[in-house]
């Protein structure tokens, strides 16, 4: 949540703990990694200035309330403008996966078909005979979604039922 912009009530509030004691949380974080704060702190002030942020891909999102009177607006334009570029590119990412996937698995011939997303997993249904294949076809996808400084890792996990697969 911190990466995100939560604050020290929102984080108290989650916790269930006291507000000083969240925000002492939240500067220990800091501390222990002062890029976070950089970088969260360089991308308000890009968004203030070009009124906007993009994910690593480019995709961009507006963000007018960073020049509301209110300051509540104000404010959510700022976690908007530190969430955007980590979230979004996420949201990239996954879609990069299931368009490598899916074209992956009709030029396999295998009989598996995606059919749900959520989040950060995706849900094939196959054939037994083909879940093994399947399975390989989605983690390469997966892992080389992007070309990031750290691994992409994906885990996959077989089952009659999503369920089964937890």
């Amino acid at each position: 949540s911190i990466v995100y912009g939560i604050s020290d009530y929102g984080l108290s509030r989650d916790l269930g703990i006291p507000v000083k004691e969240a925000h002492e949380y939240i500067e220990g974080y800091y501390a222990q990694y002062p890029g976070v704060r950089t970088f969260m702190e360089d991308a308000i002030s890009k968004a203030k200035e070009d009124g906007y942020v993009e994910t690593m891909f480019g995709r961009r999102r507006l963000i007018p309330e960073l020049s509301s009177k209110n300051y509540n607006m104000r404010q959510f334009g700022e976690r908007v403008a530190m969430n955007t570029p980590i979230q979004g590119t996420a949201a990239d990412i996954m879609k990069i996966a299931m368009v490598r996937t899916e074209r992956a698995l009709r030029a396999s011939g295998i009989e598996a078909e995606i059919i749900l997303q959520v989040h950060d997993e995706l849900l094939l249904e196959t054939s037994l005979e083909d879940a093994e294949e399947a399975a390989r076809i989605l983690e390469e996808a997966m892992v080389q979604a992007a070309d990031l400084d750290v691994e992409l890792v994906a885990e996959v996990h077989a089952g009659l039922s999503w369920y089964d697969t937890k």
